[in-house]
């Protein structure tokens, strides 16, 4: 009993104790936590209702962000600091593979919820022909006979005296088809079947010496109407790169030549939109759409969000090199080359082999954040892939198959085995769909796919497969869309380009003279060796004159006096030869960027100039 009563007594003991602590937090503790959490939320909501009352310019200036010490600081969103974005972008994308898509719905509900349309691209092709003109065998070897007497032949050929012993070579023929935003398209086809024409006729990018007919237009727009260049980018397979520059420094220098686009107009709209519905954005959205927005920064936050989607996080800092400078890896250089047009504001993708040099696992993760930023952003992607993994074709929706010029299939994904099947072509089970649709125009490799065992096998053409696609009902679903032309009054206003450049004259000649003077400091070294060499000269130059006396009274003295001076010019001038192997070596970058119209060619060479000038005076002085 005794023990019964004590086993009572220390129960109802146990619980006053405990209802007694439970009210003790509940009263004071929890009181005291939200009591801090409100003066936290109270002093954020002050600060974003100072923020409101600012004008249109200041306010998409200005923004709220968390500190790691917990408050909500304000700040210039163009002098947003290192450690600033890094915070931002660990709250925002912390592991690419599980928040990116989460971070673009965020963007993307921000944007629908005021009803602002995100501008969208929808690009058609309808017989499209492409043919070059080439010497075919010796004659087209880089030779400089072959030089000189093409020269002289073309000039015949052009008074009609001679006949053009160039061949007609047919690239694409008769294509036709239509590329729909908000979708992944992947362009298949064996090695020499035209994909990187298709691509660079698409981007508006096509050689002026191959002859095309056909049209290409944007939102029913034609290429004369907007320029191309700047409302879609083309992503090269070749990576042309400043081996002096870090891989950071690159994709900068990127994203401040390209600008941003139409971001500034959109988020100017979206704020007072905002205003009027009296809504409170995200801070941490609001913050990184308007550094993503504010142009002639050195470094943008769209650089680093770029930076970690592609996995090039681990390499920021490290210099990008070349044949003569160590530098990172080819599979991430590839990745550099991707990102290069990724961080500008072009809507409409063409990849040209993006995957070549990666493993499966990263070329999954690249198309994996391409796919979400295409389905959530109402994006227009064509990308060309060599052997894809089973994984990455299946993240595309349609597919695009080229051989010998023809498109043999354009359509949805799941319709791709039914129309080969149609044709008596079976897809076997272990086999990669990717390697199949590339084998199976093949005259070696389609034999092996035959289904139809109780008829004989016969090689199918392209022009086969091309022709019995207009009657399968994809193809007739396409021809009928293509027979509808898009109505004009449809395009969103801010969809296409109209202006050549991404940012004003002043801030390209800025951006390139900083870019210029870095490379100075990169190749230091170069510059030490000329002064040190030069010096050298000149120590050795009057050791020639030592003990002796300068007439000036006779030819022969004036002979002497003018040969040295001749000399001191000569070596002064050719001191500088070092430079030209560098200026070589950087000139396909240059094309490059000039052609993606990064920049005019005054812009480039301005800054090599001015910048060489305060070097030529230090040499003079030397001598």
């Amino acid at each position: 009993m005794e023990g019964g009563d004590i086993y009572k007594a220390s129960t109802s003991l146990g619980r006053s104790i405990r209802s007694g602590s439970s009210s003790i937090w509940r009263n004071n503790g929890i009181e005291a936590f939200s009591r801090s959490s409100r003066d936290e939320d109270d002093e954020e909501a002050l600060k974003w209702a100072a923020l409101e009352k600012l004008p249109t310019v200041a306010r998409l200036r200005k923004g709220i962000l968390a500190s790691s010490q917990g408050g909500a600081n304000e700040i210039d969103v163009f002098d947003i600091g290192w450690q600033e974005r890094k915070a931002l972008l660990e709250r925002l994308v912390k592991v690419a593979e599980e928040d990116n898509e989460k971070f673009l719905l965020k963007l993307k509900n921000r944007i629908q919820r005021v009803g602002i349309e995100v501008p969208t691209i929808e690009v058609r092709f309808q017989h499209l022909n492409i043919d070059a003109q080439a010497y075919v065998g010796s004659n087209a070897l880089p030779t400089i006979i072959n030089f000189v007497t093409n020269i002289f032949e073309s000039l015949l050929v052009e008074m009609g005296i001679l006949s053009s012993r160039k061949k007609k070579l047919t690239i694409l023929k008769d294509v036709s088809g239509i590329i729909k935003p908000g979708r992944m398209t992947l362009l298949l086809g064996p090695p020499s079947s035209g994909k990187t024409t298709l691509l660079l006729a698409l981007a508006g990018k096509l050689d002026t010496a191959l002859k095309c007919s056909g049209t290409v237009t944007y939102n029913g727009h034609e290429m004369n109407e907007f320029v191309p260049q700047r409302t879609a980018a083309y992503i090269s397979q070749y990576d042309l790169h400043i081996g002096e520059m870090t891989v950071r420094e690159t994709l900068a220098f990127s994203a401040r030549c390209q600008g941003v686009g139409d971001r500034y107009d959109m988020l100017a709209e979206l704020s007072r939109r905002e205003k009027q519905a009296n809504i409170k954005p995200d801070p941490d959205i609001d913050v990184f759409m308007k550094a993503a927005a504010t142009e002639g920064q050195e470094v943008n936050v769209i650089t680093d969000y770029i930076l970690k989607i592609l996995g090039l996080e681990v390499c920021a800092d490290t210099m990008v090199g070349d044949e003569m400078l160590r530098g990172i890896s080819g599979g991430q250089k590839k990745r550099v080359t991707t990102g290069e047009m990724l961080v500008g504001p072009a809507k409409a993708l063409f990849m040209d082999e993006i995957s070549t040099g990666l493993d499966s696992s990263t070329t999954f993760q690249i198309v994996n954040s391409l796919k979400q930023t295409v389905h959530i952003l109402n994006g227009t992607a064509v990308i060309s892939l060599l052997q894809p993994a089973p994984e990455a074709y299946d993240l595309f929706d349609d597919i695009i198959l080229l051989s010998d010029g023809r498109i043999v299939y354009q359509g949805p994904r799941e319709h791709v085995l039914s129309f080969f099947e149609s044709m008596g072509f079976r897809c076997p089970e272990r086999k990669g769909v990717a390697d199949f649709l590339q084998e199976v125009t093949s005259r070696k490799d389609q034999m092996q796919y035959w289904a139809r065992r109780d008829q004989p096998y016969r090689f199918v053409t392209a022009d086969e497969f091309a022709e019995a696609f207009q009657s399968f009902h994809v193809g007739l679903q396409l021809e009928d869309e293509l027979r509808t032309p898009f109505e004009k009054a449809k395009s969103h206003p801010a969809a296409l380009t109209t202006k050549k450049y991404g940012v004003g004259k002043w801030e390209l000649l800025k951006a390139n003279v900083l870019r210029e003077f870095l490379l100075m400091k990169r190749n230091s070294f170069v510059y030490i060796f000329i002064f040190m060499q030069l010096t050298f000269m000149a120590i050795v130059s009057m050791t020639l004159f030592f003990r002796t006396e300068m007439n000036r009274d006779s030819i022969a003295d004036g002979g002497i006096y003018m040969g040295a001076i001749f000399f001191g010019l000569t070596m002064v001038m050719f001191n500088g030869m070092p430079e030209i192997s560098m200026t070589v070596a950087k000139l396909p970058v240059f094309f490059k960027q000039r052609d993606l119209l990064f920049f005019p060619a005054w812009a480039y060479t301005l800054p090599r100039w001015i910048l060489k000038i305060p070097i030529t005076f230090i040499e003079v002085a030397i001598w």
